[in-house]
């Protein structure tokens, strides 16, 4: 290893963030993702990967990850991701998210890893079958985020904790190399509505898309008979909106629904109840927002049917997108390497 110094990150501020390739795109993605990648393309250096390294911490069948792949670029394009302005591209294209994942992992401690709630979420009563990629994800995570030396990253609330690992490998990494301020500590990005959409046939949990109810929610994909339908159906309690957002506490089901209208419309939650308070759900409100859903997915259904039926567009996108994600690792990963002491030609 060389003597030179190493100068403490004084980059542009730059976001990194992605979305696993293990099912169809829903409702809670759009708000809590893609929405906010197109408008933070405006504000910063942007890299939006398809995490499919991450997908496959559990059985995703091979002949369909790359198809899987390909409809999540399509979903950031059909939202407004800006190939000219943004970064898009595959994860596992960029051998560096690998190679400093295991760096990562030798800096990382036991302990910090078994205070992930995730894993546990994630594992339930099966731990012993869990891989060991699950168990390390938020490893490579912190892996994704620093080989870009990103400094801002979106995240949910559930997602938090994975960056203060991040910042913590950070800072361990930099004390333990002699490297002040090498790698940044990034910032979380948690702004705006839709940070946190709930399951439509239960406000206490997450949206997703591995639960088995289609009825829990709305897909990108979904028709517009189909939204509607299930905006009608969504659970509810038996008392008319509230007339003021406080009365929202202890109402999970009316408070998911509200904040979907005012995520979509851009109003306030306490504008939305002035317009719908003390009536019952299905009087005006659900009607109007399920117009407000479908007004607002299908131009982005349609965009990604026409995506879909160019996956030669797709592959283009992503593999520019890869090679400038290349570009920006490569020298990372190189000089995180020296900074080990791994053996160089170049030494």
């Amino acid at each position: 290893m060389t003597d030179l110094p190493i100068p403490a990150y004084s980059g542009p501020d730059r976001v990194l963030s992605g979305v696993q390739p293990s099912g169809a795109l829903h409702l809670g993605n759009y708000l809590g993702a893609l929405k906010k990648f197109v408008d933070l393309q405006n504000r910063m250096e942007c890299l939006f990967c398809v995490v499919d390294l991450h997908a496959i911490t559990a059985w995703q069948a091979p002949d369909q990850l790359a198809t899987q792949t390909r409809e999540i670029a399509a979903a950031y394009l059909a939202a407004g991701v800006d190939p000219r302005k943004a970064v898009i591209f595959p994860q596992s294209a960029v051998a560096a998210h690998a190679e400093l994942a295991w760096i990562f992992q030798c800096v990382a401690r036991i302990g910090w890893l078994d205070r992930m709630t995730q894993f546990k979420e994630k594992s339930g009563k099966h731990k012993e079958g869990a891989s060991v990629g699950l168990y390390t994800y938020p490893v490579l995570q912190a892996a994704d985020i620093l080989v870009y030396k990103a400094t801002h990253v979106p995240v949910g609330e559930d997602q938090k904790q994975h960056l203060e690992l991040t910042r913590d490998i950070a800072q361990k990494f930099n004390h333990d190399f002699d490297a002040p301020g090498y790698f940044p500590l990034p910032e979380p990005l948690i702004e705006g509505p839709g940070a946190r959409v709930m399951s439509l046939r239960d406000g206490r949990v997450k949206m997703s898309k591995s639960d088995p109810s289609d009825q829990s929610r709305i897909n990108l994909t979904d028709d517009a008979d189909t939204i509607a339908a299930k905006i009608r159906k969504a659970r509810t309690d038996p008392a008319p909106l509230p007339e003021s957002v406080e009365g929202l506490k202890d109402r999970p089901e009316a408070d998911n629904l509200v904040g979907l209208y005012s995520a979509l419309s851009g109003r306030t939650e306490a504008d939305v109840l002035k317009e719908y308070g003390g009536q019952g759900f299905g009087q005006s409100f659900k009607p109007a927002l399920a117009d407000l859903l479908i007004e607002t997915l299908s131009p982005m259904a349609a965009e990604m049917a026409k995506y879909a039926a160019d996956p030669a567009e797709i592959d283009r996108v992503l593999a520019a997108g890869a090679e400038k994600a290349c570009t920006l690792a490569e020298p990372v990963i190189a000089e995180t390497k020296r900074l080990v002491g791994f053996w160089s030609d170049k030494a």
